[in-house]
């Protein structure tokens, strides 16, 4: 015998929200706002329903959803959401999370202002404040990777990384700093500091690094391309 869960969480739009999950793969299974909200979606095996109208903007919910291949799902989402809207918002809602490389998780944000986090299911262990076995801007970056990335919060991230590179730390490397500003350029307009980006990107120009080292630190960004033209000087 066999036990389902199914997230039921709240609604700000119905036909929003049909329009958004339906673009997204989702197939509608289920609506209806009259004699009461109800709403059901699947995808892939996963259910996700709506069944009242939220209270107000803090009336929202989350759900996880395990995933085989999260990399393969974070290109599906961005695809389906650049041609729903015309491009994939960071912020507001609907928004989609950055996806580094190596990444095992992002966050989806519905118009609603649900959240529907994306892990992988094989996703390892990991532990706030850095690898134990890592020291210096190596852990800090980690312990920043971890903060953005696991519990969303990206303006503490760019403080701890901010901080480190303050106080550096016997062993710290000038790639090691490429590998931190890269991460400071990409962290700073969603932790709300896109006025250091200027900053940022002289001391990164500035770096006596080989321009190996610099494009190994550009290839850690979620968008790559992005911060290349950034440091060229491109619009």
């Amino acid at each position: 015998m066999s036990t389902t869960a199914v997230p039921v969480l709240p609604c700000v739009d119905p036909e929003a929200l049909r329009d958004f999950y339906t673009a997204l793969g989702f197939e509608c299974v289920g609506y209806q706002v009259r004699p009461y909200l109800y709403l059901a979606f699947t995808r892939d095996g996963a259910d996700v329903h709506f069944g009242r109208f939220a209270r107000d903007a803090d009336d929202t919910g989350i759900c996880l959803l395990l995933v085989d291949d999260v990399a393969a799902e974070h290109a599906a989402f961005k695809a389906a959401m650049k041609g729903l809207l015309g491009k994939v918002p960071a912020s507001g809602e609907p928004r989609l999370t950055r996806f580094r490389p190596g990444a095992s998780r992002f966050t989806l944000v519905d118009p609603s202002g649900n959240q529907l986090l994306i892990i992988q299911k094989d996703e390892p262990e990991f532990e706030y404040g850095g690898g134990k076995e890592l020291s210096g801007l190596a852990k800090a970056l980690d312990n920043a990777r971890i903060l953005s990335g696991f519990k969303g919060d990206d303006a503490a991230a760019y403080r701890a990384l901010t901080s480190a590179l303050r106080r550096p730390k016997d062993g710290d490397t000038d790639a090691d700093r490429a590998l931190a500003l890269a991460f400071l350029l990409e962290l700073a307009p969603a932790a709300g500091r896109g006025a250091d980006v200027p900053g940022l990107v002289g001391e990164l120009r500035a770096l006596p690094v080989t321009a190996a080292e610099l494009e190994a630190a550009v290839a850690t960004a979620a968008e790559p391309g992005a911060l290349r033209a950034l440091l060229a000087g491109e619009d």
